[in-house]
């Protein structure tokens, strides 16, 4: 069993918002792990929140690029919001995200590439050198890459600090021989919906079973601790899933445009619009810093080192 430490409550209260001692208790009745932990929270109804495992905690920026029927997301993190801000980084991630699309979503290629006007450094050396010159840590994180043969694949930045740059990025690429421009139209406004939505899967046969099993488990469990019987259990179990997967499938969510339209019929609508059949090939959504612990340090102490030192 691992051992139960103020650090792994405070994680857990931090994922959860549940008080303190129940964080504990949690911990203890699950031997220390902590997705079982976080399970056993929300079966006795006592975790605020599902999980909150990908805060946003890294700075930098997502940057998005198209050409032709391809795209590509790129994220590069630096430590402070103020090189976020800086022209310098601002380059390298956009000079990136155009090269993201020669990569096709493979990172170590991308980061062999040619970086222009670079002296002859490659991606990986150019911000080797930028670390040198801003003074600042930099990671080239992740990079993706959509295409379709017929159709378009369409991009949205949420919070741009400059056209293709920004906090979110979102791909989402359309199949089909309809008018492109009306194509992209729908593309643009389903990637917004992407921004604000965050789904996690394109289509409900996506959904791996593990992940309903595990949500299936977490409601039965807390209405059998609430009395309920066995048949009403079963009846409210296919609502909850039905529910569950209208907020992380992407063709199962109400359009956030029009606030009433699921996305498949949205699709089915667009058909006619654009002149052919339109099919949601696939979708990419960065956020910047998902996933990524940030630090808490006392900058004040800090600095009182730093001119101490």
């Amino acid at each position: 069993m691992a051992e139960i430490t103020a650090a792994l409550v405070k994680e857990l209260r931090e994922k959860c918002g549940a008080g303190m001692m129940d964080c504990k208790k949690a911990l203890s009745e699950v031997g220390g792990d902590m997705e079982a932990a976080i399970d056993w929270l929300r079966k006795k109804g006592l975790a605020q929140a599902a999980k909150k495992a990908g805060r946003t905690a890294a700075e930098g920026l997502v940057g998005a690029a198209v050409e032709g029927t391809s795209g590509a997301l790129v994220e590069i993190n630096a430590e402070t919001d103020f090189v976020a801000r800086n022209d310098l980084f601002q380059g390298l991630v956009e000079e990136t995200t155009r090269l993201a699309l020669q990569a096709g979503g493979d990172i170590e290629k991308l980061a062999s590439l040619p970086f222009p006007g670079a002296e002859g450094r490659t991606v990986a050396e150019q911000i080797t050198h930028l670390i040198a010159t801003i003074g600042e840590n930099m990671n080239l994180r992740r990079t993706a890459c959509l295409s379709v043969e017929k159709g378009v694949v369409s991009a949205y930045v949420h919070s741009a600090v400059r056209p293709g740059l920004g906090k979110i990025g979102v791909l989402v690429a359309l199949s089909s021989e309809g008018d492109r421009e009306k194509l992209d139209a729908l593309g643009r406004q389903i990637a917004m919906h992407v921004a604000a939505a965050n789904p996690q899967y394109l289509a409900k046969e996506h959904v791996e079973q593990p992940v309903l099993d595990r949500e299936k488990a977490i409601h039965s469990e807390k209405a059998k601790a609430e009395g309920k019987p066995e048949n009403i259990i079963e009846k409210m179990l296919e609502g909850r899933i039905r529910k569950f997967l209208e907020e992380i499938v992407l063709l199962e969510q109400i359009f956030v445009v029009d606030g009433e339209t699921k996305i498949n019929k949205v699709l089915e609508n667009a058909a006619k619009d654009v002149g052919a059949p339109v099919e949601l090939a696939g979708f990419v959504r960065f956020q910047l810093g998902e996933g990524i612990e940030k630090e808490v340090t006392d900058f004040a102490a800090e600095v009182a080192a730093a001119v101490g030192g």
